[in-house]
């Protein structure tokens, strides 16, 4: 027999659909449904056609579809003014200033109208060039997707290299093993001889096991490059769709038609595995590939803060119009009763200008009423801020500047940092309470790896448990010493310690370190028989597991040996594996299906059952012989295959070894597994269990392993049974091959079980204890199976043993009539369920509850009549796991839950199939990992790596939150000040319409004088440090209820406004009205008051900013008290100009009047101590009566505590960590708890 080599390049010698039986591993019903037999191509919905080899054709109308050039942007070249103009007035601040500009054009306007139109070009420009810029980074990340290269086939046989964005419909293309496919491609061939591959599909549906694809018999024979240039076929089928599990459609080839199913279509963003090539007809591109088909287009995101800042400026603008309509309705009534009295105006003057008489008309005060109050709307608009906008997006690019800057966030493996790919959505990190996680490539890293095992009631490979081993370090040495007692007391009364739950070994091997620490000697039992080699860990890909015990060829000196050797044997021949060599080791690297069996075969082959070779018939291993000692060649013919899907959740192979003894061996999950044993074959069944929970705890995921052996006439009769049932052609060939193979699978002998872990990204647990504790809820939606999912909840602590887990799912009748009555009540009698037993629960002060919900169940529980009995429940439980979800309903249920909470929902995934979740949540993060880009190019934020979230949220989020929220609050304060100065003057002079200040005062109050000290606040405050925010994950809460940012503060800070600037002109005014200005009995005019009033606001409004500052660095120091030096520098600059630029009296202004008047200086002083007085009080009662967490932890830290008195500082940190139920910190306590609960069963014992 021909050995065979897996790295041969010409058609691979196997057939593996002569082996598969079940139509969940055969082309998704290798049998067309009725449902396609019914088609009437041609029609609407199925009018797509295709001419095979022939793109020219699809080159003009009537066949030409849509380019494969596929843009994630918000905008292009045309769309990009208006629409961005549009988001730029969406600003209500910004809608006020056009107008306000617009009316400047007008005579009657107090400023001139380039002061006014200036500011709003400016900002507005500002805004623009931001969203260009970042628009323009997605468009080079499309640019590099859209330029990966692909072989198309150019002409009689050739191929060349074209860009994805060059392909058209109609194209054939050859795709290399690893590679993606550039657009929904028909099946042709592959390097198969059957013309099966293998498609991972990870970036679609989030599922880790390969797909199988098969091409059609017709095109077999198009298997190398020269047979591609007479091809020719015409494709009728669906039009494009968002639907990825179906396709319908018929290749014409010659004059006969073949129906085509979901089994001949590779989808975009799917990848080649397994596989050297394969040759396929391009059929959807671009925007009609299921994959696009199935995101939405780039929203336009707006945060919280933002949203509310447009309530704030409603309020403002309702202030404006107050004091408007009051200095019109003033002017309007003095207009007609004083001022035509007033001689000294000529009122009646003939040789009035047009537009006073106008503005001063004593016979038509609506007019001259009218005309003051827009007047009054453009000179009072300084209390809204225009320059808040722009400042806001100065410091929210220098915030994304500073986040991508953060070394903290590097990943050196992938040499990538976090990246802020919009700077709009910073404040938002701060808020997020709500996260929904893909699994697959998010939390784990796509790697398995072989962990532990049962064996014949013997657990092996106890890694030591890390929440046993955080929880032993937290017990006391009392505790030890009990816990030692009571361990020894177990292992008297217990034959064997090794047919228990391995990891109490392990936390008695912690206890004794633990106790060794302080000075015990001795302090616990010690299992010499326990690995005392579980010391280094291992570098072997796919094989983390150590053990003495078994491993180095120990097992052949087990006492229950033969069990051991089938346990071993069913891992190394139960599978659909090949074996490829490695070039760097004398190890053989393994192919399969899925990648639990991968690390299956790495095992076996670690305990000395190497599988080195498959032929269509024949299996052979190196086994490791118990007698001699030394490896030997055995080969083990393959009689039948029934291969693992979903429905029936295990796999077995009959074998015939060279004794011609026939063996079942079967792989599955434990129940299914238990329920199969025959009852001389439950011996381990009562110690596996144990392990099972244990693995289970850990997040492990297992298989039970078992065998059979069979009666050579048992078989032959069973046989025909099975290859009748296999060949039956029609819709009862399931139902018989599932009878077939439930005749054969039973009367099991169980071996054990083996536990794999999906290997979670590094720091992926600490990472969600610390959002955990910053109270964010997580839920997990991965299109992954429900075992597989629940496995992965364990293993982030997203799910806990003592918790009530509800499991939301079609009954098999509900699935099996598909009826959507039946299957609404269905889903509706088990949520009415699920309530009941949670108003039990609730009755309990420690209620956890969590819920598991698949994607078919999910479908239903969606709908607009289920939903609102589904959605309260879900937000109530601890924990939510969708299971089975398709990417339309990870978008669907995130808009879902964002609707129903209110809540801020931050969605984090990596591939195709979490774009959808992405664009539709408040906050959407992609993943920069291994896979494809679609999810980082349509994300707002990037990370390298899970890990990273959490000090982006808690660490950048928190800062961000806070700075955004008292910029804001102090501009509003800074301009209010400074705003209502100018209206008290318009009272004090009877509405006369005069400015008070300079017109280059006005215009250099928000762009220079006090610009850069409020720019420093939103970038370089923190009111605690990033180590304080992670050791303090609760002070993130203050974000999630928005406490910094309430209606309160905002009116709290408008009132502060008023109040300083009505205490500055006060003490201005009654200061120099009765008293001399100069020694010489000068009073002071129009422009001292003005320049000294000016003076007071610039002092108060950068003095308030050092009370609210909490974190000085030189910056602030510089940009503060320079700013209130560079007004004295302009003044002196300003006054040394000619009388020409300085017409309204600036001239020598500082130097000859203000400089040598003490009463400048006094009333300077007095009237800034005064303005900052009830800010200061207020400040000083929080601080000491009503102190915030942040003020608590600024205090001990600023007095040294949390050095010299380390146990305040661990209680404030305990503290924080009470209402968490979820995460690593939760299960260490709970373990707690467990473990003291056996110190006092014990100690009652």
């Amino acid at each position: 027999m021909a050995e065979f080599s897996p790295t041969v390049s010409t058609k691979k010698k196997l057939k593996w659909s002569k082996l598969y039986s079940f139509s969940c591993m055969r082309p998704y019903g290798a049998m067309v449904n009725d449902d396609a037999r019914s088609v009437v191509f041609g029609q609407p919905g199925f009018s797509r056609l295709v001419f095979c080899n022939e793109p020219h054709v699809h080159k003009a109308k009537p066949y030409k579809y849509a380019k494969n050039y596929v843009s994630t942007t918000k905008y292009n070249v045309v769309s990009f003014l208006p629409k961005a103009l549009f988001e730029q007035f969406r600003r209500v601040a910004n809608l006020y200033f056009l107008l306000a500009a617009v009316l400047s054009l007008a005579p009657f306007a107090p400023f001139d109208p380039v002061s006014l139109i200036a500011p709003l070009v400016f900002v507005v420009g500002i805004s623009l060039v931001k969203e260009g810029v970042e628009d323009w980074h997605r468009f080079l990340q499309d640019l590099k997707v859209n330029s990966r290269t692909v072989q198309v086939h150019k002409g009689g046989g050739i191929f060349v290299n074209k860009a994805w964005k060059e392909v058209c419909v109609g194209d054939v293309v050859k795709i290399n093993k690893d590679e993606y496919f550039p657009g929904d491609i028909l099946l042709l061939s592959s390097s198969y001889e059957d013309g099966i591959c293998y498609v991972e599909t990870m970036n679609l549906d989030g599922e880790t096991n390969l797909k199988l694809k098969r091409c059609l018999e017709a095109t077999l024979n198009l298997d190398i490059d020269q047979e591609i240039s007479n091809f020719k076929a015409t494709v009728r089928c669906e039009d494009p769709n968002p639907h990825l599990y179906t396709f319908v459609g018929n290749l014409e080839l010659g004059n006969k038609s073949f129906p085509l199913c979901p089994a001949q279509l590779l989808l975009r963003d799917s990848k080649l595995r397994n596989t050297d090539y394969v040759y396929g007809v391009v059929i959807f591109t671009g925007n009609d590939t299921k994959a696009v088909k199935n995101s939405t287009m780039v929203p336009s995101k707006r945060s919280r803060i933002e949203r509310k800042m447009d309530h704030v400026i409603y309020l403002l603008f309702s202030m404006l119009v107050l004091i408007s309509l009051l200095s019109a309705t003033g002017f309007s009534l003095l207009l007609r009763t004083e001022m035509v009295k007033w001689w000294y105006l000529r009122l009646e003057d003939e040789n009035n200008d047009y537009n006073d008489e106008l503005l001063f008309n004593p016979s038509n005060g609506l007019v001259s009423g009218l005309l003051q109050f827009m007047r009054a709307l453009i000179l009072f608009g300084y209390l809204i801020p225009i320059s808040l906008y722009v400042s806001i997006e100065v410091v929210k690019v220098l915030q994304a500047m500073i986040i991508n800057k953060d070394m903290e966030m590097y990943d050196e493996v992938s040499c990538k940092s976090v990246r802020a790919r919009t700077s709009n959505l910073n404040e938002e990190l701060g808020q997020v309470e709500m996260i929904l996680s893909d699994k697959t490539g998010t939390l784990t890293c796509n790697q398995m790896e072989f962990r532990k095992c049962s064996i014949a009631g013997i657990s092996y490979g106890g890694d030591i448990n890390e929440v046993d081993l955080e929880a032993s370090k937290r017990m006391t040495i009392a505790d030890i010493q009990a816990f030692q007692i009571s361990i020894d007391n177990f292992d008297t009364r217990s034959n064997d310690v090794q047919g228990f739950d391995f990891s109490t070994a392990d936390v008695s091997t912690q206890m004794g370190v633990l106790g060794g620490q302080n000075g015990m000697q001795n302090p616990i039992h010690e299992n010499t028989e326990i690995s005392s080699a579980c010391k280094v860990a291992s570098n072997i890909k796919g094989f983390n597991f150590r053990d003495d015990r078994i491993m180095n060829k120990k097992w052949i000196h087990s006492s229950n040996l033969f069990d051991v050797t089938m346990f071993f044997r069913v891992m190394a021949l139960c599978h659909t594996g090949i074996p490829a060599e490695d070039d760097k080791t004398d190890k053989l690297k393994y192919e399969a299906e899925s990648p639990e069996e991968v690390a299956f075969l790495i095992a076996a082959q670690e305990f000395g059952f190497q599988f080195f070779q498959r032929t269509q018939s024949t299996m052979f291993l190196k086994e490791l012989d118990p007698s001699s000692g030394k490896a030997v060649k055995r080969e083990y013919k393959l009689l039948n295959l029934l291969e693992f899907c979903s429905s029936r959740r295990r796999m077995s192979v009959i074998v015939s070894n060279e004794d011609g003894q026939i063996f079942l061996l079967c792989k599955g999950a434990d129940s299914i597994i238990f329920d199969r044993l025959a009852d001389n074959g439950r011996s381990y069944q009562e110690s596996t269990t144990i392990h099972l929970s244990s693995y289970a705890e850990d997040g492990l995921r297992t298989l039970a392993f078992a065998y059979r052996l069979l009666d050579d006439s048992e078989y032959e009769s069973w046989n025909k049974i099975f290859t009748q049932a296999k060949t039956t052609i029609g819709p009862e060939r399931e139902e018989l091959l599932e009878k077939a193979s439930e005749m054969i699978e039973k009367d099991l002998t169980l071996l054990g079980v083996a536990a794999i872990e999906d290997k979670l990204q590094k720091g992926v647990p600490e990472c969600i204890d610390k959002l955990a504790q910053a109270g964010m809820k997580i839920w997990l939606l991965t299109g992954d199976k429900k075992e597989t999912a629940i496995n992965i909840g364990y293993a982030c602590s997203l799910l806990r043993q003592d918790m009530k887990q509800f499991h939301l799912s079609l009954s098999k009748e509900g699935e099996t009539n598909n009826q959507l009555k039946a299957m609404k009540q269905d889903i509706l009698n088990q949520l009415d369920s699920f309530y009941t037993v949670m108003s039990k629960e609730s009755n309990q002060q420690q209620s956890l509850l969590a819920l598991v919900v698949d994607g078919k169940a999910l479908e239903i529980a969606l709908r607009s009549d289920i939903r609102d009995h589904f959605l309260p429940l879900a937000v109530k439980c601890v924990s939510v796991i969708c299971c089975r979800v398709s990417p339309k309903q990870k978008a669907l249920i995130t808009r879902l839950v964002k609707e129903f909470t209110g809540k801020t929902i931050l969605a984090i995934g990596d591939g195709a199939n979490d774009v959808g979740m992405i664009q539709e949540a408040d906050i959407g993060v992609g993943i920069s990992g291994m896979e494809g880009m679609q999810a980082v190019m349509a994300s707002d934020f990037s990370l390298p790596q899970f890990r990273f979230l959490g000090r982006l949220l808690i660490v950048h989020g928190h800062w961000c939150y806070k700075r955004i929220s008292k910029m804001i609050l102090y501009f509003v304060y800074k301009n209010i000040a400074f705003g209502l100065t100018l209206f008290y003057y318009e009272l004090y002079t009877s509405f006369s319409g005069e400015v008070l200040y300079d017109d280059w005062y006005m215009t250099l109050f928000n762009v220079i004088l006090t610009s850069l000290p409020v720019i420093s606040l939103g970038v370089l405050e923190q009111d605690v440090s990033s180590e304080v925010c992670l050791q303090f994950p609760a002070l993130y809460q203050q974000g999630q209820r928005n406490i910094h940012f309430t209606w309160s503060r905002i009116v709290g800070w408008i009132i502060n406004g008023m109040v300083s600037s009505l205490v500055i002109f006060l003490a201005n005014i009654h200061v120099l009205s009765p008293n001399s200005f100069r020694k010489d009995g000068t009073v002071a005019d129009l422009t001292h008051l003005g320049a000294m009033t000016y003076t007071c606001i610039i002092w108060t409004v950068n003095c308030q900013i050092a009370l609210i500052i909490n974190h000085f660095t030189w910056i602030q120091h510089l940009f503060i008290w320079g700013s209130i030096f560079l007004w004295y520098i302009f003044l002196f600059v300003y006054g040394a100009l000619s009388p020409a630029y300085s017409d309204k009296g600036g001239f020598h202004l500082l130097v000859e009047s203000l400089g040598p008047s003490p009463m400048y200086w006094t009333v300077t002083l007095l009237a800034v101590v005064v303005s900052l007085l009830p800010y200061f009080i207020h400040f000083v009662i929080q601080r000491m009566f009503f102190p915030m967490d942040d003020h608590v932890i600024q205090e001990i830290k600023h007095c040294g505590k949390d050095v010299d008195d380390d146990r305040m500082w661990q209680r404030q940190q305990n503290n924080s960590k009470k209402t968490t139920q979820i995460g690593f910190s939760a299960r260490v306590e709970a373990r707690l708890l467990y473990l003291k609960g056996i110190l006092l069963l014990a100690s009652k014992t």
